[in-house]
């Protein structure tokens, strides 16, 4: 390599650390703003959204993430499979980080990449980061993920997805997103502002790969999520060892169990927390993919 290249690539490192320059997304996606106005219980003079990567902080496989925070004008991120491969199915993802930023391309664009591989849509969720409501984190982001179901079923037809397949995935903090929006669609969180609310926020399906905050005192299932017998099929994902207990998904299981509702869940013996669906060798909880890849073949057939 010249002298020349080599100062590119330097330059090319340094500001990929320092986040001015983004990470490979999964083709060009279509952009769709979640509400029509300022998100519901927001004020007008929010701080200006950030995009950066943790850099040399931490790396998942071997790669840094994308991160993005102060999130005030939520919006979907639609990546479409193959018109060939089209089931007619999509999958809104709600990435990871506590509440306070959003694991973007790990918990994101990677994995709507990987589900149009399996012909479903993939729709990354960019919901409102940091919590604005410290006694309730999660409430923006399950106002934006019911939503975000609504809106996405409202346009079904025009993204070529048909509306009894509308699942819901989350990662992290962005699963109890999903357990929220998947176990209490019965009422929604913010008050009707037009014709999209007037749609479900019901998923038919949901998929939940190490989810937070869903118990209380590690000891059970927080009440309010406790599920009803039409609560939609769940598919779930977690390591014994993850620090972020793998109780959520121990208790949500067994819950659904009792209502009758179907769910599949996968226990690993480690792996810890936050790898996205990154292969990393002899971390089988990585690949959690393939399993998951069966049971939505299952859910939803090609057409």
């Amino acid at each position: 390599m010249n002298l020349r290249l080599l100062n590119f690539a330097i330059l090319f490192s340094i500001l990929f650390v320092l986040g001015q320059i983004r990470p490979s997304q999964a083709g060009d996606p279509e952009i769709i703003t979640l509400w029509p106005g300022i998100a519901p219980g927001d004020a007008k003079d929010l701080p200006p959204e950030g995009e950066f990567t943790e850099g040399g902080k931490k790396f998942v496989a071997e790669k840094p993430i994308y991160l993005i925070t102060n999130v005030s004008k939520p919006e979907l991120a639609v990546y479409r499979p193959d018109p060939s491969k089209n089931t007619g199915a999509a999958v809104i993802i709600c990435p990871g980080g506590g509440h306070r930023l959003l694991a973007y391309d790990l918990e994101g664009t990677e994995i709507a990449e990987w589900l149009n591989s399996l012909g479903i849509t993939g729709i990354v969720l960019k919901y409102r980061v940091p919590s604005r409501t410290p006694e309730f984190k999660c409430q923006a982001a399950l106002q934006d993920s019911q939503r975000a179901i609504s809106l996405v079923r409202t346009r079904a037809k025009e993204l070529g997805i048909e509306t009894s397949k509308i699942g819901i995935m989350g990662f992290s903090a962005g699963g109890e997103a999903a357990a929220r929006a998947s176990l209490q669609y019965s009422q929604r969180k913010y008050e009707k502002l037009d014709v999209v609310d007037e749609a479900s926020c019901r998923p038919d399906f949901s998929m939940l790969i190490y989810p937070a905050y869903l118990v209380k005192d590690n000891k059970s299932l927080l009440e309010e999520l406790m599920p009803v017998a039409d609560a939609p099929p769940c598919f779930l994902v977690h390591a014994w060892d993850d620090p972020v207990t793998p109780l959520s998904s121990l208790l949500l299981a067994t819950e659904l169990k009792k209502v009758g509702v179907s769910s599949e869940l996968h226990l690993f013996s480690s792996g810890g927390h936050g790898y996205g669906m990154r292969h990393v060798d002899g971390v089988p909880v990585t690949d959690w993919t393939i399993q998951a890849a069966a049971w939505l073949t299952k859910l939803v057939p090609k057409k």
